[in-house]
């Protein structure tokens, strides 16, 4: 990936309140830049069709909201998680806060003949509200998420990866020469999500974290190929979602 998506996870923050962060507002200017890096993204999957729509904020204080559609394929959860955390990461680096917001209503369900999938709120925010230091984040420790001694050095960073209501719906089972990564939720705990929408949001959150283990893998110099398994939004414990070969 072109950008400088590495140095950017160790800066970023979900910024539930923007009050609070006096800065520039956002001008048509940015806005469109946003919009065409969106389109410059990479995506998990190449087939299935995503736009956006940037309207006017209204929930936390924000400015803007950027609301994501997709084609209904297998799989567009994961595609849009991954999609959206390149620009979440994108935004960062241009000092620009950023909130995955699964409570947002959006005025149009449907947009160029896509459906909404999910929302992020934004707005430019002074250097100093980002992270100084991640690890002070609240995060499941990493003997919980990461299984294996090999390539635990990715792991201690990819497990900061956003995720919805902090559920860190993940589990990496590290071998000496592969990742399988698994979309992982201990039975009985949903937190404050409706239990009807716990597999929705952690499949997008799936698609993040795979984009934060490539981002990392790709620091290291570490290359990989990727084979990606279905999720059919099983209520198994566990669900094999992909597997990184390790060369």
């Amino acid at each position: 990936m072109k950008d400088n998506f590495y140095q950017q996870i160790f800066k970023r923050k979900s910024f539930h309140l923007f009050r609070n962060c006096p800065a520039e507002p956002l001008n048509e200017e940015i806005l469109l830049k946003i919009k065409e890096k969106y389109y410059q993204l990479n995506k998990l999957y190449p087939n299935i069709i995503t736009d956006i729509q940037i309207v006017k904020g209204n929930y936390r204080g924000e400015q803007y909201d950027i609301l994501f559609y997709s084609e209904i394929k297998d799989n567009y959860l994961r595609n849009i998680g991954y999609i959206g955390e390149q620009l979440d990461l994108y935004l960062t680096g241009l000092n620009i806060g950023c909130l995955w917001y699964g409570m947002g209503k959006p005025a149009e369900n449907e947009y160029n003949g896509l459906k909404f999938v999910i929302m992020m709120l934004i707005k430019k925010v002074p250097d100093d509200k980002f992270r100084k230091d991640m690890f002070k984040s609240k995060r499941k420790d990493i003997a919980e998420v990461w299984w294996g001694e090999n390539h635990k050095d990715v792991g201690n960073i990819v497990r900061f990866a956003p995720s919805a209501c902090n559920s860190q719906p993940w589990l990496v089972k590290d071998n000496a020469e592969s990742l399988e990564v698994y979309r992982y939720r201990k039975k009985g705990r949903v937190g404050i999500m409706p239990k009807d929408k716990v597999s929705y949001y952690n499949q997008i959150d799936i698609g993040i974290f795979l984009l934060f283990i490539e981002v990392v893998l790709q620091e290291r110099k570490i290359t990989f190929e990727r084979k990606l398994f279905d999720d059919k939004e099983t209520e198994n414990e566990s669900v094999l979602s992909a597997i990184y070969y390790l060369k």
